[in-house]
């Protein structure tokens, strides 16, 4: 797996693509929600670079043995914490969660490889009280649980 500068761009919107993949699926309603929230701009990318990283973040996964496809995309503990340790940067951990939190509830859904991949971040980067206030990233008044 290829790996980015610490607190690079690239490294953050390969969090942000691991967050669209953890269900196994990227839907339009994913797509539409990074458009919307103009994430691509928040990571300091232009608008291609994130869909190229999210394409080269596939390929990788798809060459890596040690990863495993079943129902849905996820990657073994120890890379999983490899890829949020290349985000060390406390505002870009916040903004990289909330972006994620966007993707996953953008289908109405938070299925199971969504929420192991939302508890490890939030686990790492030691976030767990962003976890019970509002979600910022969706303008709603809602809480946001991950479990």
């Amino acid at each position: 797996m290829r790996t980015y500068p610490n607190n690079s761009p690239q490294a953050a919107a390969r969090i942000v693509a691991l967050a669209m993949l953890a269900d196994g699926d990227v839907c339009k309603a994913e797509l539409d929600s990074i458009d919307r929230l103009g994430a691509h701009e928040q990571l300091g990318l232009q608008p291609e670079e994130l869909h190229v990283i999210m394409h080269a973040f596939c390929e990788d996964l798809l060459s890596d043995v040690q990863l495993t496809w079943a129902d849905a995309c996820r990657v073994d503990p120890r890379t999983l914490a490899e890829l949020l340790a290349e985000v060390e940067d406390s505002a870009l951990r916040l903004k990289v969660l909330r972006l994620c939190v966007a993707v996953i509830e953008a289908d109405g859904q938070v299925a199971e490889g969504e929420s192991i991949m939302l508890a490890a971040a939030v686990e790492q980067w030691g976030l767990h009280h962003e976890m019970l206030r509002p979600s910022l990233s969706t303008g709603a008044s809602k809480h946001v649980t991950c479990a």
